[in-house]
C-alpha cells in the first residue's frame, strides 16, 4: 500500500495527477464508444424488438464508466449486510442460509391441503405459503350463501378455529415458517394461527412466519378488502402494537408489490407504490406512539419477479437501497435491522401462458434466477399449470425440483451480489432509485396514499399500465412466445387439478357441527366484547383472541366490526 505523503505539496500533486489520470480515461473510454458508434451506425438492427424492457424502459445497446461518473462505492453499494444494503441484507447471504424455498399451496379443505404440505414438507420444502379461497380471503364463512360455488376452489376454506388446527395437524409451528397470504381479514386469519399454535403448546414467542396484511395494495391493485382504508390501517397498526411484545419472531405485514405487479404495474411502480406503502405503515406506527426500532425489524417485502431479467434483479436492489437511507434519514431509526429490507419473491403468475404450458417452466427458472441474483430471502415458484387450474402434485415437484437446482448444481449462491459493479445492472438501479423518489413526490402532492387511493389515482396508472402493455402485445412489439409468436397447431393437453363442491359440502357440515358444539354464550359475550374494543378504539388483538378461543367463526368476527367500521366503496377512476 502506498504510503501516506507527508509534504502537502506532494499529496496535492498527487492527487491532481490522479484526477487527471481518471479524466484521460474517460476520454479514451469517450472516444473509443464514439468510434464503435459510428462503426455500428450501418448495421441493421433487428426488426423483431424495440430494445426496451418490459416496462417499457429504453435499453442503450452498450453501457460504460461513462454511465458510472458519479458512482461512489461506499454510498452506493457498500459491502454485504451493510448500509445501504444494495448489495443484500445479509453479510454473508447464501453462503450461510439459502433463500427458504415455499410453494403457494392450498385447495378444497383444511384436511386435502394438510396433506399437500406434508408431501412437499417431505419433499424438501422449507417453509408452507398457505392459499385461501375467495370466501375467507373476503372474510365470509364457507356456509355464507353468497359464498355458493367458490368454496375451496382457488385455495384452502378456513372459517374458525377448528379449519385452522386441521390446517397444520402434525405440523409443528414452533418449526416450521407459516406465510399466509390474507389481507381483508388478516388479523382474524393471524389469531386463528395463534391459537391454533397455542393449543399445540406453541406460544405466540414461538410462532415463525409472515402474515401478507398489507391492505393499501388491496385497495390499489387485488381488491380484497372489508373496510375503508382508515380503520383498516388502524387495525395493521393493533397488530404492530400487540406483536412487538407478544410475537417478536413473526413477520406482521408482508409489504406487497407482488399483486400491483400482477394488475399491470410497471417494474418501477410497483417498487415504488410498494415502498410508499411500507413508509405509510412505518408512519402510522410512530403515530401511535410505538418506536420505530420496536416495529420496523418485522416488516417484511414481497416482491413480483416479471420476465425482464436484468430490469428484475435491479428492482431488487434499488428498493434495499431505498428503504435504507429512508428509514435511517427520514423516519430516524437507529437499527441497522429496521434499515434492512427484506423479501420474499414469487415468479409473475401473469406471465404463465395456458398455451404450451410447458414453456411456463422455463420461464419460472429465469424469473427463479433473477430473484436470487437480486438477493430475495424467500422464493416461491409458481407451476406450470397454475394458469389454468390449481397446481397438481406433479406441477408442484418441478417447480420445487427447479429451485434446487438453482441452489445446488448451478454455483450462484457461492457468491454474493455477482451482478455488483456491472455497468448495466449500476446504472438501472440507479435510474429506478431515480424514478421511485419521483413517484413519491408526485404521491406527496396528492396528500399520500390513503388519498390516492380514495380519489383513485393508483388504479388509474396501473390500468394505463395494463393497457399499454396489452396493446403492445397485441400490436407484437411484445414478444410472448406460445401467444403471438411460434404457435402450434396442435397443442398436447396437460393433466389439471379439479375441484368438486365436495369442498363446500364438507365446510358446511363442519360449520353446523361447530355451531351445535360450541358455547354460544361464550361466543356472543366474546363477539360483543370485540365490537366494544372497536368502538372504544382499543387494540383488536386481546378480544378477537378470546373470540377465536371461544369458536367465533371467520364471518362473525367480520360482521361485529363491519358494524362499527363500515365497507369501502371503491372510487370510480375512468
Amino acid at each position: 500500500m502506498r504510503q501516506v505523503l507527508d509534504d502537502p505539496m506532494d499529496a496535492g500533486a498527487e492527487l491532481k495527477a490522479e484526477l487527471e489520470r481518471r479524466r484521460r480515461a474517460l476520454a479514451e473510454v469517450e472516444e473509443a464508444l464514439r468510434q464503435w458508434e459510428a462503426s455500428a451506425a450501418d448495421t441493421p438492427q433487428r426488426e423483431d424488438s424495440d430494445f426496451s424492457t418490459v416496462s417499457g424502459r429504453e435499453i442503450r445497446p452498450v453501457y460504460t464508466p461513462l454511465d458510472r461518473q458519479a458512482f461512489d462505492y461506499t454510498r452506493d453499494l457498500g459491502m454485504p449486510g451493510e448500509y445501504p444494503f444494495t448489495r443484500g441484507p445479509y453479510a454473508t447471504m447464501y453462503r450461510t442460509r439459502l433463500w427458504t424455498k415455499r410453494l403457494f399451496s392450498g385447495f378444497a379443505t383444511a384436511e386435502e391441503t394438510n396433506e399437500r404440505y406434508k408431501f412437499l414438507l417431505a419433499r424438501g420444502q422449507t417453509g408452507l405459503s398457505v392459499a385461501f379461497d375467495f370466501p375467507t380471503l373476503m372474510g365470509y364463512d364457507s356456509d355464507d350463501p353468497l359464498c355458493e360455488g367458490e368454496v375451496g376452489k382457488c385455495g384452502v376454506a378456513i372459517s374458525s378455529l377448528a379449519d385452522m388446527e386441521t390446517l397444520f395437524d402434525g405440523i409443528p409451528l414452533d418449526k416450521v415458517s407459516v406465510s399466509m397470504t390474507i389481507n381483508g381479514p388478516a388479523i382474524m386469519l393471524y389469531c386463528f394461527l395463534l391459537v391454533a399454535a397455542e393449543k399445540q403448546g406453541v406460544g405466540s414467542d414461538q410462532v415463525r412466519g409472515t402474515i401478507q396484511n398489507d391492505i393499501l395494495k388491496e385497495y390499489m391493485a387485488q381488491h380484497a378488502w372489508i373496510f375503508p382504508p382508515r380503520p383498516a390501517l388502524k387495525v395493521i397498526t393493533d397488530i404492530f402494537e400487540w406483536s412487538s411484545s407478544h410475537a417478536p419472531l413473526f413477520n406482521t405485514i408482508s409489504i406487497s408489490g407482488y399483486h400491483i405487479r400482477e394488475a399491470g404495474a410497471t417494474a418501477v411502480q410497483e417498487l415504488a407504490y410498494t415502498l410508499k406503502n411500507g413508509f405509510t405503515y412505518v408512519e402510522e406506527g410512530i403515530r401511535r406512539g410505538l418506536d420505530v426500532d420496536e416495529f420496523a425489524p418485522r416488516l417484511s417485502f414481497f416482491w413480483d419477479v416479471h420476465n425482464d431479467f436484468f430490469e428484475e434483479v435491479a428492482k431488487f436492489r434499488a428498493g434495499r437501497r431505498i428503504w435504507a437511507r429512508h428509514m435511517k434519514e427520514i423516519y430516524g431509526a437507529q437499527r441497522p435491522e429496521s434499515w434492512r429490507l427484506r423479501t420474499h419473491a414469487q415468479t409473475a403468475g401473469v406471465t404463465l401462458t395456458a398455451q404450451q404450458p410447458h414453456n411456463n417452466i422455463v420461464r419460472v427458472a429465469y424469473q427463479a434466477l433473477a430473484a436470487v441474483l437480486g438477493g430475495t430471502q424467500s422464493l416461491h415458484t409458481n407451476a406450470m399449470d397454475e394458469t389454468l387450474a390449481l397446481p397438481t402434485e406433479a406441477a408442484v415437484r418441478i417447480a420445487l425440483r427447479t429451485q434446487q437446482i438453482l441452489a445446488f448444481e448451478t454455483g450462484i449462491p457461492n457468491t454474493i451480489d455477482p451482478l455488483a459493479g456491472s455497468y448495466f445492472v449500476e446504472t438501472l438501479t440507479d435510474e429506478m432509485e431515480r424514478d421511485a423518489e419521483a413517484i413519491f413526490s408526485e404521491i406527496d402532492e396528492l396528500g399520500g396514499v390513503v388519498e390516492g387511493i380514495e380519489n383513485g389515482y393508483f388504479q388509474a396508472r396501473i390500468a394505463s399500465a395494463a393497457s399499454r402493455f396489452q396493446k403492445e402485445v397485441e400490436t407484437g412489439r411484445q414478444t410472448i412466445v406460445g401467444v403471438n409468436e411460434f404457435l402450434e397447431d396442435d397443442e398436447a393437453e396437460i393433466e389439471i387439478l379439479r375441484i368438486d363442491e365436495s369442498a363446500g359440502e364438507s365446510q358446511r357440515e363442519r360449520l353446523a357441527k361447530l355451531r351445535d358444539e360450541r358455547d354460544q354464550a361464550a361466543v356472543d359475550a366474546s363477539l360483543e366484547k370485540l365490537g366494544a374494543a372497536a368502538s372504544n378504539d382499543q387494540n383488536l388483538m386481546p378480544p378477537m383472541l378470546d373470540a377465536v378461543r371461544a369458536y367465533a367463526t371467520l364471518g362473525e368476527i367480520r360482521s361485529t366490526l363491519v358494524n362499527v367500521y363500515g365497507r369501502f366503496k371503491e372510487p370510480v377512476a375512468f
